[in-house]
Formats: structure tokens, C-alpha cells, sequence
């Protein structure tokens, strides 16, 4: 993935008090990649006498596993890791799954209507591959053509049974954020896939709609995650401005990869957290060596989370994947 051009100059963000978030999918079990983002994303609010809320990124059912959603509180507590609110709990922001948000959800895109950010779209991807032109070298695919732009919301209703998506309208700008992860970020949506899918009809809103109305209703002003999510940021900054809601800081970390240098997968049973529980793997190890990736320590030390909250730094952090080395019981 091509990463986006850094900026030279950025302000100083104002300081406020980090509202963070650990937002699993219950696809699968988390493994040692999650272990590494949710303890930097759990410590860049820590460290800042900010909360944290645990919500549970069910939006898909038909790839929900129940027994990984039951799972993935134990996961994290083990690891050591807490949580202010979230399903267990609850709070304020109630509820803590997606999938009983929906509500939340279909009033967002009804404001993208009423605003005309959105517009019905007919096209299949058989539809944009023959209309599109070839990418360019340095786009990260597919470009949509814009051939539905020239409706409007209300022309929906004409569209009858016909399946049809809502594509959020991308103006021809670059969206700038200061990532805390690398520094100040500039991306051009218009080339990054242009006008992007936000719902279908009928089958509910995208991950990206979801995820900025959640954050933005409960509160969540910081968030941390895998740099493979870059691409989705300026589309998430685009409807926080659409919505009128201010957008959260980023930072995206670097992923974790398998020693022949494959990104971790939830299917490789032997770096899942339930597996490492199972077989009495000390997590304080587990933390140690995590700390020790992130640059915060020289060496091994066995440890929770909270013995890194001074140690904590964002330029300490390698940009660079890491490699999972060899994990044995101590």
C-alpha cells in the first residue's frame, strides 16, 4: 500500500483528554496483532489520564462468530487491559454492539439525504470496470466513474425493486489530519476510489458510516488502529464534515507479520490469545515483549500494561511492520 504524502508543516492540536476505544470484530479470535494495537491504543489514553470504551463491531452477521464475541472480553483481560464502558458495563453511550446501533445508523444517512452528500447508485462493479478507465500507477484501485452522480436522493424512490447502493459524493480535494502515529498525513479521496459506498439498499449502512456515527456519539475523540486503515480515514473525515461533527485524532500503527512476513490471520490458531491462554502463556511476557516492539524497552520485561504508561512514547514507535518472533513458554 502506498502510504499518503506527509505534510511539512502542521499546528499544534489543542490538549484535551483522550477518549479512546478498543472496537474488536468477533470475526474470529483476536491474536498477537490485536494484542500490539489495542495495547498502544489502550495506552495513548492511558497515558493521557484519559477512558476507554470497548464496542463490539458486529455490523456483518453473517461473519459474527459467537463464540469469538463471547471470547473477546476474556482476551483482553487477560492481557490486562480495562475498559470505562462497554457491554459488560455499560454507560452512557449505551448501547456497546453495532448491531443494536442500527437506529443511530439509518438517522445518520437520512441527514446525508437530506444534505444531498448521497446519492442512489444502480452500477454493479461489472458496471465500473467496463465504464472506469485504468487506474493510475499510483491510486490504490479502482476509481468510481461518477455515473449516478447526476441523481439526486429523492430519485430513489423511482428505482423500484431495483438493488441500488448510496455513494457518499467526494469533492476534488485533499483531506489533511495529523496522524500521532506519522505525522502530519494528506490523502485525495477523488483518487482513493472517489465516491464510496456509505449503505445498500436493503442491506444496512458500511463500516465506514457506522463507525463515524458511533465514535462521534459516544464521544470518542482518539483513535488507534492498523495502518491498513489509512485509506478509510479521509472518507471518515469527509462524513464527520458532511455530519457536522468533529473528527477524532488518528494514529495508524504498523501491522503485525508472520516470520515468512504474512500478515497475522485469525484462522492461525497458534498466535490467537485463546490459544496462548490455554496453554498458560504468562501475559506479563506477552506485554513485555509487546513493549519491547514499540520501542519502549531494550529488553524483555515481563509486565501489565499500566507499568508503560511513562514509558509511553509515539516517536519510540517503528514505523515499520513487525515480525512476530517465536513465542515460548517461559
Amino acid at each position: 500500500m502506498n502510504l499518503p504524502t506527509p505534510v511539512t508543516k502542521s499546528p499544534n492540536p489543542p490538549e484535551r483528554r483522550p477518549v479512546g476505544r478498543l472496537a474488536p470484530s468477533p470475526t474470529g479470535g483476536l491474536h498477537v496483532g490485536h494484542a500490539r494495537t489495542f495495547l498502544i491504543a489502550w495506552l495513548a489514553s492511558r497515558s493521557r489520564g484519559g477512558k476507554i470504551i470497548l464496542r463490539i463491531e458486529d455490523l456483518d452477521p453473517s461473519r459474527t462468530r459467537l463464540e469469538a464475541k463471547q471470547g473477546m472480553q476474556a482476551d483482553l483481560a487477560w492481557l490486562g487491559l480495562d475498559w470505562d464502558e462497554g457491554p459488560d458495563l455499560g454507560g452512557p453511550s449505551h448501547p456497546y454492539d453495532q448491531s443494536e446501533r442500527m437506529e443511530h445508523y439509518a438517522q445518520s444517512l437520512e441527514r446525508l439525504k437530506a444534505l444531498e452528500f448521497v446519492y442512489p447508485c444502480t452500477c454493479t462493479r461489472a458496471d465500473i470496470l467496463r465504464a472506469a478507465s485504468a487506474p493510475h500507477a499510483e491510486d490504490e484501485g479502482l476509481v468510481y466513474p461518477g455515473t449516478c452522480a447526476h441523481r439526486r436522493a429523492a430519485d430513489a424512490e423511482s428505482l423500484a425493486d431495483r438493488p441500488f447502493a448510496w455513494r457518499f459524493r467526494v469533492p476534488a480535494r485533499k483531506v489533511v489530519w495529523i496522524d500521532q502515529a506519522r505525522g502530519p498525513l494528506v490523502v485525495a479521496p477523488d483518487r482513493l476510489g472517489g465516491d464510496f459506498v456509505v449503505a445498500r439498499a436493503p442491506a444496512g449502512v458500511s463500516y465506514q458510516l457506522a463507525v463515524v456515527t458511533d465514535d462521534a456519539l459516544m464521544g470518542i475523540n482518539q483513535v488507534i488502529r492498523g495502518d491498513d486503515l489509512i485509506p478509510s480515514t479521509p472518507r471518515q473525515i469527509l462524513l464527520y464534515e458532511a455530519l457536522g461533527w468533529p473528527a477524532p485524532e488518528f494514529g495508524h500503527v504498523p501491522l503485525t507479520l508472520d516470520q515468512v512476513g504474512r500478515r497475522l490471520a485469525k484462522r492461525d490458531g497458534a498466535i490467537k490469545l485463546a490459544t496462548l491462554r490455554e496453554q498458560g502463556f504468562d501475559p506479563r511476557q506477552l506485554v513485555g515483549i509487546l513493549a519491547q516492539s514499540c520501542g519502549w524497552s531494550s529488553h524483555i520485561q515481563n509486565s501489565r500494561p499500566h507499568d508503560w504508561l511513562e514509558a509511553f512514547r509515539w516517536e519510540n514507535l517503528p514505523l515499520e511492520s513487525w515480525i512476530l518472533p517465536p513465542l515460548e513458554l517461559a
